[in-house]
């Protein structure tokens, strides 16, 4: 069986067809408020946005805009998002609507442990060198 992913009971296609107003109601609040809130730092994104989709242009947008909320009229672009340290390349889906960038790029990476040293016991590593 073939899995169908929406949002909010509207295929991919049919999320991206959506007007901001009717966009806006089908989000969370805090989302809501966000959009709402920082308008003009969105707008500067989006009109960026809307100018490679325009010229077709394939190239990943580079952004340090954490905290932009996933519009519907993003989906299927490439954007890249500062993590503090480089870029990490994003491709666009439905079910990432309503969520922020940053989500999608992790600022912090699973941390390993070494063993201990050659001649060593588990004990020691625990012990001062001198």
């Amino acid at each position: 069986m073939v899995e169908r992913i929406v949002f909010r009971g509207r295929t991919s296609p049919e999320a991206q067809a959506l007007k901001p107003e009717e966009y806006l109601k089908l989000i969370k609040s805090r989302q809501r408020r966000t959009i709402k809130r920082n308008a003009i730092v969105l707008k500067k994104l989006t009109e960026k946005i809307e100018r490679y989709k325009k010229n077709a242009i394939t190239k990943p947008i580079r952004t340090h805009i954490r905290e932009a909320v996933i519009l519907p009229s993003w989906i299927g672009m490439k954007i890249s998002v500062h993590n503090g340290k480089e870029f990490q390349e994003l491709d666009i889906t439905g079910p990432m609507l309503g969520h922020r960038l940053g989500e999608f790029a992790f600022t912090t990476k699973r941390v390993q442990h070494s063993a201990p040293g050659i001649r060593a016991t588990k004990g020691s590593k625990f012990l001062a060198v001198k």
